[in-house]
């Protein structure tokens, strides 16, 4: 099966240069790309891409933004992979909370980057071990802040959330609640939709991370 991949960056030479490594393999295909992100917003959903591969800093606005905007537009949802020149935990952050499924450095060799886009295809999560431990530590630090995310959630999905971050799965919830399991699935998706995550393993870390106390 071929994969279907966009390109968003506003030197085109990276451009020429990402499609050119990607249309070398058989199972990747170049559908679109884009310069700045009000170009991406138009052609994205026209071609509804599997992996859409998103810069952070773009001259009209940032990846991040175009990443949780056609996420939240497009169905099914692309997988987005955001490349950066720079480590930024600011913008390392926004990405996980905006849905990424990867964030590279773009030193990264042609190779890693194939391999970067056949797992996020796939399902996969591949985030740069060496970006995101400052990004853990600041969801512990703001762990005991007041959250108007989580604030919005009923009683109930809060119990749920407790359930997702002990690893339990629908059917296992619907059981300790003596729910349907339609009625988890329900749950699952209305917090998910609150908290700002498209993963149900972002959850889980998110609901982890708050139960830890303050050093």
């Amino acid at each position: 099966m071929t994969i279907s991949v966009f390109l968003l960056d506003d030197h085109e030479l990276v451009r020429t240069g990402l499609k050119t490594v990607f249309e070398a393999e058989d199972d990747l295909t170049v559908v679109g790309e884009a310069s700045t992100a009000a170009e991406a917003f138009v052609r994205i959903p026209a071609v509804k891409p599997q992996v859409a591969v998103l810069d952070v800093r773009l001259p009209d606005g940032e990846g991040v933004s175009v990443c949780r905007e056609i996420r939240a537009s497009i169905d099914p949802p692309p997988a987005c992979l955001m490349l950066t020149s720079y480590s930024d935990d600011d913008a390392l952050f926004g990405a996980i909370m905006a849905g990424a499924a990867g964030y590279m450095l773009k030193q990264v060799s042609g190779g890693a980057l194939v391999k970067a886009v056949r797992t996020v295809a796939a399902g996969g999560s591949l985030l740069d071990s060496t970006l995101t431990a400052s990004v853990m530590n600041r969801l512990r630090g703001e762990s005991d802040l007041p959250d108007p995310r989580y604030e919005q959630l009923s009683p109930q999905e809060r119990r749920v959330l407790d359930h997702i971050a002990d690893g339990l799965t629908n059917r296992q919830i619907a059981e300790k609640l003596y729910l349907a399991e339609k009625t988890v699935k329900n749950y699952v998706s209305s917090l998910l939709h609150k908290l700002g995550f498209e993963r149900r393993t972002a959850a889980a870390v998110y609901a982890t991370q708050r139960r830890k106390p303050s050093s």
